[in-house]
């Protein structure tokens, strides 16, 4: 049974929100791109690029979210604990999206706080139902996520690395959280709630990139 909250845990909680969508975030480790130079890419290219790096801090975003309502229910200390760790390589992902944005002369979604309000919901549900659940939820973000990463590795502009660096060590770290929710004792989730993610995914794709 899972208990509710404390007020230091919701002003705890409240300056999360905050710092995800409005601070700068920080990166413990260098960032991927840091030795590349930056390359010779005409509008289009750029804007393109600016696009999917956009979807990709829109879902950083989101990832916060997500771990700070599975956290706050989570029962068992060590999902916890897993669920604390992803969010902190998540707020290094933040971290080099937004710099990679600024770099490309482009801006942050504006749906943020949005995205970032439906993803906390989704979590605590998440986390509502067991931890099991909540790691396999956890596990499966990461599937999708890491899918949707390798995808724009296909789609980028062939000429930037720098972006490239980026997605390619988003990546790795994605996968990393998924195989450590399923050592823990993920559970698979049913069809119907995978169907359902990858559509609110498709949706939060289409419109961050232009947004």
């Amino acid at each position: 049974m899972f208990k509710l909250p404390t007020l230091d845990q919701v002003i705890g909680e409240f300056d999360t929100v905050l710092r995800t969508l409005a601070a700068p975030a920080a990166s413990i480790r260098p960032h991927p791109d840091r030795e590349l130079a930056e390359a010779e890419m005409n509008d289009a290219e750029k804007t393109h690029a600016a696009g999917l790096m956009r979807v990709n801090h829109c879902g950083e975003v989101c990832a916060q979210a997500l771990y700070q309502g599975q956290a706050l229910i989570a029962r068992d200390p060590a999902a916890r604990d897993a669920l604390k760790q992803a969010a902190a390589e998540e707020v290094e992902h933040l971290a080099w999206t937004r710099q990679r944005l600024d770099e490309l002369g482009s801006h942050r979604s504006l749906l943020n706080p949005l995205w970032y309000a439906g993803s906390f919901a989704m979590g605590v549900t998440a986390g509502v139902v067991g931890d099991k659940w909540n790691l396999g939820f956890l596990a499966e973000t990461e599937r999708q996520v890491t899918a949707h990463l390798e995808s724009h590795l296909e789609l980028l502009p062939e000429q930037d690395a720098k972006s490239r660096a980026i997605v390619t060590q988003m990546a790795i770290d994605e996968t990393s959280h998924a195989e450590q929710a399923i050592a823990l004792g993920a559970a698979p989730l049913p069809a119907p709630v995978k169907q359902l993610m990858t559509l609110t995914s498709k949706v939060m794709t289409h419109l961050s990139y232009r947004i």
